[in-house]
């Protein structure tokens, strides 16, 4: 499973990250997130080696999804070099999820 995401840990899990990061804003009450919650899960084992996904709930982190401008879940935001640098919102196919993965790492 993901490792969450919080405030506290954000400066060494996504600033500091040695690969890019893909974090997926959720909440547990949000059906398309929940859909696409094993979809994301399946491609941070598969591509371990090249990103790292982590999970930050919303209701738990709001000041994470204030700070990233949230207004919609799920979001997921790619990080690199510890800048946002592509977005997704809404729930998706793994391949093309995939596709958007790969062209921005």
């Amino acid at each position: 499973m993901a490792k969450e995401l919080t405030v506290a840990s954000f400066q060494l899990d996504v600033l500091e990250a040695n690969k890019p990061v893909l974090v997926d804003f959720w909440a547990s009450w949000c059906g398309p997130c929940r859909a696409l919650g094993p979809v994301v899960e399946e491609i941070g084992n598969e591509m371990a080696d090249r990103v790292t996904v982590l999970k930050c709930n919303v209701d738990d982190e709001g000041e994470l999804a204030q700070r990233f401008g949230i207004m919609s879940i799920p979001t997921l935001i790619l990080f690199k070099d510890g800048e946002a640098v592509h977005r997704m919102v809404g729930n998706m196919p793994k391949a093309a999820l995939v596709q958007q993965i790969e062209a921005n790492i």
